[in-house]
């Protein structure tokens, strides 16, 4: 798929639709039933587009830019309906929360290290929390209103979540380098995440749709693969 000029560092599926973020500053929107190699283009970062992520309703997405600017576009709209510049490093963790309509939770970089939450209704800053790290990723449970952060410097660290207290349910430590990917299984009870240590670690972190159970530790794995339990 052509129409970026510079790298392509970050992308977001929206059913049929598949948004591109590059190094250009520009969002393109491409329908993948057509031939054109994008059907929208979105323009307003001021330096590269390093985090996207669609609404679950699929109208709304959320865009995060190394300008440090977090930007809410409406589908079909090729301007932004919110703007927010409340961090100070680039905005690369995004996630919209599966339980609250309009929530969004983003992160900061080294310089800001924070978690800010948003309603994007209203466009209020609901809360922020210094994560004494880079924020590098983050993701809502889809089974209980709780969240996992993934970080870089200084710490490599994992952390759940619970929300709103945003109460520390477990820090979970093993990457020796930056936590630069973070993914859930469908199941939504495992995540798995990547880092420049050039391991995959998968975790057992979220209780399951009818699982409230206490929280235990268990860890097993190997210098390729970990696997561990905290519930």
């Amino acid at each position: 798929m052509l129409g970026h000029r510079q790298r392509v560092g970050t992308q977001a599926w929206n059913s049929h639709m598949l948004s591109s973020g590059s190094r250009d500053k520009s969002i393109l929107l491409r329908d993948v039933r057509v031939p054109e190699p994008y059907v929208e283009k979105l323009s307003g970062h001021k330096s590269e587009v390093c985090g996207l992520k669609w609404a679950p309703d699929d109208r709304k997405l959320a865009s995060g830019g190394n300008d440090n600017a977090l930007f809410i576009w409406q589908l079909g709209s090729t301007a932004p309906v919110s703007k927010f510049a409340e961090h100070t490093a680039a905005v690369k963790a995004i996630a919209w929360s599966p339980h609250q309509h309009g929530v969004l939770a983003s992160g900061g970089g080294t310089a800001d290290r924070c978690i800010r939450f948003w309603n994007t209704g209203t466009n209020a800053l609901l809360n922020c929390v210094d994560t004494g790290s880079q924020v590098c990723n983050l993701a809502w449970s889809k089974n209980v209103n709780e969240l996992v952060s993934a970080h870089g410097y200084s710490q490599n660290q994992i952390v759940v979540w619970k929300y709103p207290s945003m109460t520390k349910l477990a820090t979970l430590t093993g990457h020796t380098f930056r936590v630069l990917y973070l993914a859930v299984a469908p199941d939504g009870q495992t995540i798995v995440t990547g880092a420049g240590d050039e391991t995959l670690r998968f975790w057992n972190v979220f209780p399951g749709q009818k699982s409230a159970g206490p929280t235990t530790s268990d860890s097993a794995g190997s210098s390729m693969q970990m696997r561990t339990t905290i519930r």
